[in-house]
């Protein structure tokens, strides 16, 4: 493995978790709502302005960073999903409370490099989810104050300092051209259980910013073998550049067990190394 993250142990959920830590947010005991298959959660209230009052993942970050030489990525969940997985207040617009989230982040962010970290996510799965339903109203409405207000949480850091994001759970090949101006340097995304139709916009829209594509579905409890790895790699290679592309799972793993996980990833990496071989050995640009 290459990087690292330190497996958020500590948080229950990745929104609620940083509700928890943020002055003007505040929880129901028992408001309970579906996100997916059996997995609940209870999406905080915003009932004030939002502040961050302390540190809220250094400590633990910076721990893991200094018990391994690997780069172990800070992670944090975006502005937009914090609000969009929310119920909001009524007395501001959505723009100036994202901006608010936003601006907290950008002190936790600035946090996390200050302390070392070199590698920093800013996830946004929901990134899609409160699109106006006019398509027409999309970027005036919408994407014009949400791409900003993701800018703004990384926006004071250094230029060696790498920021990631990540998406899931939607449907984005209609607003590529607001992905790529997040400015991420890397975006991952789920791509095991599609047919690739992402990359191939991907490619026709001469996307920028470096993609992660998941190569395998972490939804479930099989384990892909190397071969089929490989093979995903092979498509995605087929699309975008080697230079341009990560390897990861799908999303996050916090389904599934130690040892589903450990098999999974010893494949993905002796996938990758395998193709790295093979495209040093045809003095190709590598992973």
């Amino acid at each position: 493995m290459d990087v690292l993250v330190h497996g958020e142990f500590e948080r229950n959920d990745m929104v609620e978790y940083f509700g928890e830590n943020f002055g003007g947010f505040r929880f129901t005991d028992n408001g309970w709502v579906q996100s997916y298959g059996t997995r609940g959660v209870k999406p905080p209230i915003i009932w004030g302005d939002v502040v961050r009052t302390k540190p809220i993942t250094v400590a633990e970050t910076v721990f893991a960073q200094s018990q391994t030489d690997h780069l172990v990525k800070g992670m944090l969940t975006g502005p937009v999903t914090i609000y969009n997985w929310s119920f909001p207040r009524e007395d501001l617009s959505q723009k100036t409370s994202v901006e608010q989230i936003a601006l907290a982040l950008e002190d936790e962010v600035l946090d996390l490099e200050k302390h070392g970290i070199k590698i920093i996510q800013i996830d946004e799965p929901a990134l899609r989810e409160n699109l106006p339903l006019r398509k027409k109203d999309w970027y005036p409405k919408y994407l014009d104050w949400a791409v900003p207000a993701f800018r703004l949480v990384a926006s004071k850091v250094k230029p060696e300092t790498q920021i990631h994001t990540h998406m899931c759970y939607s449907q984005f090949g209609d607003i590529i051209k607001a992905i790529d101006n997040l400015d991420a340097d890397v975006i991952s995304f789920e791509a095991a259980r599609s047919d690739f139709s992402l990359l191939d916009i991907l490619k026709a829209t001469h996307f920028q910013t470096h993609v992660g594509p998941g190569v395998y579905d972490i939804h479930s409890p099989r384990i892909p073998s190397k071969d089929e790895i490989v093979h995903i790699i092979h498509e995605i290679l087929k699309r975008l550049p080697a230079d341009h592309v990560w390897i990861n799972p799908d999303c996050g793993l916090k389904t599934r067990d130690v040892p589903e996980t450990k098999a999974s990833l010893i494949n993905m990496v002796a996938a990758a190394k395998q193709v790295r071989k093979e495209l040093t050995h045809e003095n190709q640009p590598v992973l």
